[in-house]
């Protein structure tokens, strides 16, 4: 199809530009996703075709003209005083597809400034401001393609820089809708306006994610695969070394090459069960393996990688709420309400 050539095309261009494998922390809020429901499946975004605009924010394959009249909120409480949100909303327009807007907003709390001197100069804020174009098509029974267009603007204390980013998709789903997968490449584009002259890669990444509905029991399973486009995901780490020295003897135990693999092919893997028995009501479970790694305490075992939450109808509202382990002494909270404003005019 030719919107798969146009991704295989926009790959071969990061590749060749360097893009591929680069991480740049002015930009990191384009991965934040807002939806209480994507953070309890511990993911950045979902393959599921069941009208949730929530979880359209993050894949616009998924957007569709159901989502019409379609209001969500969401905020996710982060670290000392830190924490981001967002407000989006569906809307059709005749002749040229489905759309969402929306805002995010992400907050890293107020600092006290000093000079070169150490006296001190008051407190200053640090946040980052993305917008958010959403739109999306049905092509053929099923397949769906969709692409995001996401304005980013960071203002650090006097520091400014600019950022325009790109989603691009296809969706499958399925005669009956059991079944949905979804390949994405994420954050396509450029820093525009940089905070020192120095331009900075945007964090992009192929994706692609899948959901299957098990036909006689209430049950929605979820895999994402992240960053396909960088085979290799570990680092030196202190508590996940591949060489162990034994202190007495000086002997060297390797990870073998079997461990090795097997442990960088589980970094790309978030995998989630949701129990659905009703539309009003959902419980999440999620595990995201290469948090629960780079997460790892010193004392062993924590829940880092775990995540969980529950989704609720309340008349005209569905609340959903989730706890996302990034740490044994930190865990984000998620909170998302949505409406269908269709249902008060």
């Amino acid at each position: 199809m030719r919107i798969l050539k146009v991704i295989l095309s926009l790959t071969m261009w990061a590749l060749m530009s360097g893009a591929i494998g680069q991480t740049t922390s002015t930009s990191s809020a384009l991965n934040l996703s807002t939806s209480a429901r994507v953070g309890a499946l511990g993911s950045m975004y979902l393959s599921v075709n069941d009208d949730d605009i929530s979880v359209a924010t993050n894949n616009p394959t998924l957007i569709n003209s159901n989502m019409g009249g379609q209001l969500s909120i969401s905020y996710v409480g982060l670290f000392e005083g830190s924490g981001y949100g967002g407000v989006y909303y569906g809307t059709e327009f005749d002749k040229l597809g489905s759309f969402v807007f929306g805002l995010q907003y992400v907050g890293y709390g107020t600092f006290e400034g000093y000079d070169e001197d150490e006296n001190y100069e008051g407190n200053f804020t640090a946040a980052d401001y993305i917008m958010y174009i959403g739109w999306g098509r049905q092509l053929t029974e099923h397949w769906r393609m969709g692409v995001s267009f996401k304005p980013l603007l960071s203002h650090y204390e006097s520091y400014n820089a600019f950022a325009v980013a790109f989603d691009l998709g296809v969706n499958y789903s399925s005669s009956n809708e059991l079944f949905n997968a979804t390949i994405m490449a994420r954050n396509i584009g450029a820093q525009l306006i940089t905070f020192n002259g120095g331009s900075e890669a945007l964090p992009w990444e192929l994706t692609a994610g899948l959901s299957y509905k098990l036909p006689k029991a209430p049950f929605r399973l979820y895999f994402t695969a992240t960053e396909l486009q960088r085979w290799d995901l570990r680092y030196p780490d202190n508590f996940n070394p591949t060489e162990v020295e034994d202190p007495f003897t000086g002997e060297v135990t390797k990870q073998s090459t079997i461990a090795g693999v097997m442990d960088n092919i589980m970094r790309h893997a978030v995998v989630g069960v949701e129990f659905c028995p009703s539309k009003a009501f959902n419980i999440r479970l999620g595990y995201n393996y290469r948090r629960a790694k780079e997460m790892k305490a010193a004392t062993g075992f924590n829940f880092s990688g775990f995540s969980y939450g529950v989704g609720i109808r309340l008349k005209k509202f569905y609340l959903a709420y989730s706890r996302n382990n990034y740490h044994q002494s930190q865990a984000p909270n998620y909170i998302t309400i949505t409406t269908d404003l269709n249902n008060f005019f």
